[in-house]
């Protein structure tokens, strides 16, 4: 399988009750949270590469920088898009945006790398 810059994908989402701040312990306003809006992020990372890797492998977040730069209240849509835009051995660097209808509502660089996903597990301590 081939994995190449401009690989992309989105995710639309309506903020709901579960998605806020409070709801994620990470404020205390009924607003898009900033760990629920990263999830998100990261799941349409993964999302632009589905299909694309080598049967038992998977790819593992390793590094995140991430501008929330607007609330996004209940009932707010907004559409998360990534795009795979360096390809460095495993290492993949994608480019995120998250809008509304209105404005662009954060931006973040995530950094994920290949692995094969049963060495990967049979490396964990417990």
């Amino acid at each position: 399988m081939t994995i190449e810059p401009g690989m992309r994908a989105e995710v639309l989402i309506m903020v709901e009750r579960s998605d806020t701040a409070i709801k994620m312990g990470s404020g205390d306003v009924p607003v898009l949270g900033t760990p629920r809006l990263l999830a998100v992020a990261e799941a349409t990372t993964m999302r632009a590469v589905h299909g694309h890797l080598a049967p038992g492998q998977t790819s593992v977040g390793t590094k995140v920088t991430l501008e929330h730069r607007a609330a996004s209240p209940v009932g707010t849509h907004v559409e998360v898009s990534a795009e795979l835009v360096e390809v460095d051995g495993r290492r993949l660097v994608f480019e995120v945006v998250a809008r509304d209808r209105v404005r662009t509502v954060a931006t973040a660089t995530i950094e994920r790398v290949i692995v094969d996903r049963d060495r990967f597990l049979s490396g964990l301590t417990r």
